[in-house]
């Protein structure tokens, strides 16, 4: 038991060094922390607003988002033991298309625009239609790395779940963004230079969720969206909490029992997207859920909090068993 204890300890510690020192990324994340100190000065100093929210409150949730994908992202990297210079390459072309983004995002915000789904003038086409192309390219080079972590062994296999479920579910919520650039009924009968909306059932603005600015009075896309990106964070996350909690409950010291609780977490997660999305496209805000998405909610969480339950407490039995049985036979050779 203690060596599988300093095996699962060594190989925690090596997966949180493990970095990967892809320089474009981690530089990114670096600029992209001063960013974020400019845009919160910014959202203290300037009073300006664009459709309703501080000016700079986009180009900080954007700041902040991007330094997190960027972190995460060289972290994956480095956990490939093959094809490292494509994944390189695809790390690099990642940083880029980013860094366009948020020079853009910026720009706008500079130019007291709106950067979404503005096509009022040529500025503002120019603009959102370089966005576009460039989220499109993050989002297929993201694939990409998904691909190459399949193909990859990764080692302990409830690790290798939870890196690969958590940027496929990712790779999931980034492409729900595309649900935002569909242009709304009302924008098509009468056009006024804005084509998409993160906002369903009212126009974009309005009553939000402080910083984040999710709307609290419609549906709102961006919350799958959210949820759905942050997975290549979370579930990954929650494998090295599982090896961490491993010391001192001792069911958890099984591969597959973590393997386990992560899938049930990567299911739970999935249909949560799901739900959240139905609930944003029904126009319902997400702090005024009905009867019906209260109780899906409920009961998705209540079945993995089961299904995690018996996988623990199964475990535990067949590892007391497994102890007693070796007690036994000790005593027979004595």
């Amino acid at each position: 038991m203690t060596t599988m204890t300093r095996t699962l300890n060594a190989s925690s510690a090596s997966v949180l060094t493990r970095f990967g020192g892809h320089r474009p990324l981690l530089w990114l994340a670096l600029a992209m922390g001063a960013l974020s100190v400019i845009a919160l000065v910014g959202l203290v100093v300037d009073p300006r607003t664009i459709t309703g929210m501080p000016l700079w409150e986009k180009p900080l949730k954007f700041s902040l988002s991007i330094l997190i994908y960027s972190v995460t992202l060289s972290w994956l990297l480095g956990q490939l033991p093959r094809r490292r210079r494509l994944a390189w390459w695809a790390g690099t072309v990642t940083a880029a298309f980013l860094a366009v983004e948020i020079i853009a995002i910026d720009g706008a915000a500079v130019a007291d625009t709106t950067s979404h789904f503005n096509v009022s003038t040529p500025f503002s086409t120019a603009i959102w239609g370089t966005m576009a192309v460039s989220i499109v390219i993050v989002w297929a080079a993201t694939i990409l790395v998904a691909v190459l972590l399949f193909r990859a062994d990764l080692g302990d296999p409830a690790r290798s779940f939870a890196i690969r479920s958590g940027l496929i579910i990712a790779v999931i919520g980034m492409g729900l963004a595309f649900l935002m650039t569909i242009p709304t009924a009302a924008q098509l009968s009468h056009f006024q230079g804005i084509a998409g909306a993160h906002t369903v059932g009212l126009t974009d603005g309005g009553p939000g969720v402080p910083l984040l600015g999710w709307s609290t009075v419609a549906g709102d896309l961006r919350i799958p969206h959210f949820v759905g990106m942050h997975a290549m964070q979370v579930i990954p996350i929650a494998a090295l909490l599982l090896e961490l909690g491993s010391r001192r409950i001792s069911a958890l010291r099984d591969s597959a029992a973590r393997l386990g609780i992560l899938v049930v977490m990567a299911a739970l997660y999935l249909g949560v997207i799901a739900v959240l999305t139905l609930q944003a496209l029904s126009g319902e805000s997400i702090v005024h859920p009905d009867a019906a998405i209260a109780t899906v909610s409920t009961v998705l969480f209540l079945a993995a909090a089961v299904a995690c339950a018996v996988i623990v407490v199964r475990r535990k039995r067949l590892t007391t068993g497994t102890e007693s049985s070796s007690v036994t036979t000790s005593d027979v050779g004595l």
